[in-house]
């Protein structure tokens, strides 16, 4: 915990960067990408790693060390990065994921992952997910790169989307996350935008979809579109890493979130091990919007109690989860 907020980290990545892990130029590139993400953000004063440490096969033992003994993270979801067209074994693949969980399920959450355009192999894998490794959600990814092509699918496709979506339904999960904006690696920037999302959360409404780094550069669409559908929620992870190295930019984002959307549509996530959890934390709780934005701007500050729900309170409601007791009286 931090002050008195449960934390619950949407996104954690059981990455494997070592290069003879990477399939082709477009993994060198993503690899890259991720790197250059990881110094710019991080703030001055905090740990970079050197390209020794960070392009290896991250274990379990090296996240839970990095989430939980170092920041004050109390529950973290175990978060599938399934690029399996660039990297031999997916990146972040789902079977380490679900093990990572499943060696400490009191504190780490699967979420599961398929490849829609599989057809009917994606809702058998929806299935076994769900059955046999305990999947509470999923995590989607609209674009795959492959043989130098790009194979896109939507959201609100009937035919591909619809019936991963009604899987779930029936095995008892109405919870997925879908990665918008932040294009990885050589996916073009058109195949992350959120034109789809409108209709999924229309024809699905008993699912609930999380819309991560609330979509940027995509904002303004997120906040239009999860205003009017009440399904609709977006996560700042990725984003919060403004909050040191740009704080004004990243109060803007706060700001125009909370008030389109609400505190209650805000979910938390590090994107460890790109980030590191405990220097964003500990900003975000001491963080205040400055009044001149909420002069100009009419946006609400961002208080204690908002901060709770974004940190765990929403992200625990979602899941059905209760704050464990012992954190309660902490």
């Amino acid at each position: 915990m931090i002050g008195d907020a449960f934390v619950f980290d949407s996104v954690a990545h059981l990455v494997n960067l070592e290069k003879s892990n990477e399939r082709n130029s477009a993994a060198r590139m993503l690899s890259g990408q991720f790197y250059d993400f990881h110094k710019k953000m991080t703030p001055d004063g905090e740990h970079i790693w050197s390209p020794e440490q960070f392009f290896r096969e991250w274990q379990p033992q090296d996240l839970e060390a990095m989430v939980f003994d170092q920041s004050p993270t109390d529950l973290v979801v175990a978060h599938p990065l399934p690029m399996d067209d660039l990297y031999v074994d997916g990146l972040s693949n789902w079977q380490r994921c679900a093990a990572m969980a499943a060696r400490s399920p009191e504190r780490t959450i699967f979420w599961g992952t398929v490849n829609p355009l599989e057809g009917r192999r994606a809702v058998e894998l929806v299935e076994h997910q769900i059955k046999d490794h305990n999947a509470r959600a999923f995590k989607f990814y609209n674009i795959r790169y492959d043989y130098g092509e790009h194979f896109f699918w939507r959201m609100d496709d009937s035919k591909v989307a619809f019936p991963v979506y009604e899987k779930m339904l029936e095995l008892g999960v109405n919870l997925c996350g879908v990665h918008k904006g932040v294009p990885l690696g050589p996916q073009h920037l058109e195949h992350t935008t959120l034109w789809d999302m409108d209709g999924a959360a229309e024809k699905f409404p008993e699912m609930n979809f999380v819309i991560f780094h609330v979509g940027l550069p995509w904002l303004d669409e997120a906040c239009w579109q999860a205003t009017r559908f009440p399904n609709l929620y977006v996560s700042i992870a990725a984003t919060i890493n403004f909050l040191v190295r740009a704080p004004r930019h990243f109060a803007e984002i706060i700001g125009k979130l909370l008030f389109w959307i609400g505190e209650d549509k805000i979910i938390y996530g590090s994107e460890a091990p790109f980030f590191h959890p405990n220097w964003a934390l500990k900003a975000f709780w001491d963080f205040e919007i400055p009044q001149d934005l909420i002069d100009g701007y009419g946006y609400p500050q961002l208080t204690l109690e908002a901060k709770r729900k974004i940190l765990g309170g929403n992200l625990l409601r979602l899941h059905g989860m209760e704050q464990p007791a012992a954190s309660k009286n902490h």
